[in-house]
């Protein structure tokens, strides 16, 4: 059976072709585009992938997309919302001024620099009306219950209109391919429930999800056992991390759905003590389940803003999720006595929570699917229409499943572009050697990677022994980051770079968890280690990824040193490169050393020219 698995059209929007429970193309239509986080009907991905596997429009027996219909959605939404304001009506209002104010007393005025913010100490610049308005309606009182639940109801109505949009362009899309007739639609949790454990390669597992809405939920526990998925709880929106992390992003300045990956860099530079009290006070927890007072409550998150240093309120947000996401999940390893977890759902996107949840006790085996937000929910469904063709089922072993170009392709981009290049066979010494060299290659070589994580196919590659690489390299990526680079890893040498890894080797693999760093790696691999001593490894093997394999084992016999530097090749604010022409565009434009596209390398003609 071929099925077309189709991620929700708000954000991400991505086209899976599976045939007999097997992938056989993935890709996102914002790598198409050019469009970061494109949304829509994913029309050219969908075209892409058809070409690349043969598949015809008529070849296709089902259509799966994971949401209900607009109706449907609403009346799940609708009834939540209702219970919320039965719930706040209830909460006691709690006074938060003299938390408040000791904290204000607590932040130290010397501190280390951060790269990145002028001064370690930067807070939110805010005119005098919104500090007064956020002051009034961001601590907990009358007004605020009243701004949450007001919010709340806009957030329907909105929510109400997107889902009907998107209905629209789906079935008038697949009408005009002649496909809405094998449209099927699942529950969107259940649909990053069954791509994380599907993919896993496990039997029996205890399948989470955490995001910010799908299907009437924030998030879910499951039992996966065979082609079988239970779910046990629900955490009913709107009591949501994704909502509750997203809130902090937008109140420091970065764009929700998309920087949070800035906030969990920034947190590790904060102290959690200062605000950890006072955000987790917000949560209403219980073994097995939590709801958060005021939810959709923007201003309590801008009332902190305004008021405390960014690197505090990070390290605070940071904190409590994962005491709360943590202590739900604990509930059920304890209650299940499961002790293989598999994650999935936009919040997984967290590394250091995913690290904390390998910690907990009684955990032992740790799979994250390795495109955990929505872009990855349209494999989920796309799994769920063929289960009776995954009792053999296989975890992955790459996430290799974009397009690839010819030689010939490549040679004609590389011509057009007027760029003067070697042909290189075997490609990968010589890769290895500029790498040791101290210079930056930019890797473009096979089918793309699905997911949000560059594994090696769409990468810039550089040593990781000078920490300075994470300013000088990111001002000519466009890009402001706190979090070092990561770092990419022999698999064989795991053990002298991590701590902790058995149990989460194969989810390594794919860019998704941080380890604490030994020694060794904190000397050799300055770059790729974060302040607070975690890294975030790709670890590679033989048969995952034979070239980039062999780079790597190329430089650890020149350096003694089994990790480079892995960022995704591309310039800040566009998505990872698709074509030869995307890379070709963002090699100059980035002003990298040398490009190595297939088998062709090109030495940067600015470069060259000034020797």
């Amino acid at each position: 059976m071929i099925v077309l698995g189709i991620s929700p059209l708000d954000k991400d929007s991505t086209v899976t072709l599976m045939k007999d429970g097997k992938v056989l193309f993935a890709a996102g239509e914002e790598r198409f585009t050019r469009n970061k986080l494109q949304s829509g009907f994913p029309a050219e991905a969908l075209q892409a992938g058809l070409r690349y596997t043969g598949i015809s429009i008529d070849d296709i027996d089902v259509v799966a997309y994971p949401f209900f219909d607009w109706k449907k959605e609403t009346q799940l939404f609708t009834k939540n919302l209702k219970d919320e304001t039965a719930f706040l009506e209830e909460a006691p209002v709690d006074g938060i001024q003299r938390q408040v104010d000791k904290a204000l007393a607590n932040i130290p005025k010397n501190r280390p620099v951060v790269p990145g913010l002028p001064d370690p100490n930067e807070k939110m610049e805010k005119s005098l009306v919104h500090r007064m308005l956020y002051k009034l309606v961001g601590p907990e009182g009358v007004l605020s219950r009243n701004i949450a639940k007001r919010s709340s109801r806009a957030w329907k109505r909105e929510a109400m209109t997107y889902h009907k949009e998107w209905q629209e362009d789906l079935e008038e899309n697949l009408e005009g391919l002649g496909l809405k007739e094998k449209l099927r639609r699942y529950d969107h949790h259940l649909s990053h429930s069954a791509g994380a454990f599907f993919a896993s390669g496990f039997q029996k597992a205890l399948i989470v999800t955490l995001d910010g809405y799908g299907s009437g939920l924030a998030g879910s526990v499951c039992i996966g056992e065979g082609t079988k998925i239970r779910r046990i709880h629900g955490i009913e929106y709107p009591n949501s991390l994704g909502t509750f992390y997203e809130s902090v992003t937008s109140s420091l300045g970065f764009k929700p759905s998309r920087h949070e990956g800035k906030i969990v860099g920034l947190a590790a530079y904060g102290d959690p003590k200062i605000l950890v009290d006072l955000v987790l006070s917000r949560f209403h927890q219980e073994p097995g389940n939590f709801r958060i007072i005021e939810s959709n409550n923007i201003y309590f998150s801008r009332y902190l803003s305004s008021l405390f240093p960014k690197i505090d309120i990070a390290a605070a947000y940071q904190h409590v999720l994962e005491v709360v996401a943590t202590a739900y999940i604990h509930h059920y390893v304890e209650q299940t006595g499961i002790d293989t977890v598999v994650l999935a759902g936009g919040v997984i996107a967290n590394v250091k929570l995913n690290q904390r949840i390998f910690e907990i006790p009684g955990v032992n085996h740790l799979w994250v699917y390795p495109n955990m937000g929505d872009g990855g929910c349209g494999t989920g469904a796309a799994f769920l229409s063929c289960r009776q063709d995954l009792k053999k089922r296989e975890p992955y072993q790459n996430v290799y499943f974009g397009p690839d170009y010819s030689d010939e392709e490549i040679k004609m981009e590389l011509q057009t572009a007027g760029l003067e290049y070697q042909h290189l066979e075997p490609i990968e010494p010589t890769i290895a050697k500029l790498i040791h060299e101290g210079k930056v290659v930019a890797r473009f070589n096979g089918r793309m990677e699905y997911g949000p994580r560059a594994l090696g196919n769409r990468s810039i590659l550089y040593r990781a022994s000078e920490p300075e690489v994470n300013q000088w390299l990111n001002q000519r990526l466009g890009r402001t980051e706190f979090m070092p680079f990561a770092p990419v890893t022999l698999y064989e040498e795991r053990n002298k770079c991590y701590y902790g890894m058995e149990g989460a080797e194969h989810t390594s693999q794919f860019m998704t968890v941080t380890f604490n760093c030994t020694d060794f790696m904190k000397e050799t691999c300055p770059a790729a280690v974060h302040i607070d001593g975690t890294a975030r490894p790709q670890l590679v093997r033989e048969e995952g990824n034979p070239s980039y394999y062999r780079i790597l084992k190329e430089y650890h016999k020149l350096s003694g040193v089994p990790s480079v530097i892995n960022t995704s090749f591309n310039m800040h604010e566009e998505p990872i490169v698709n074509s030869p022409h995307d890379g070709i565009r963002a090699f100059l434009q980035g002003n990298l050393d040398y490009l190595a596209i297939g088998n062709f390398l090109v030495e940067h003609p600015t470069h060259k020219n000034s020797k």
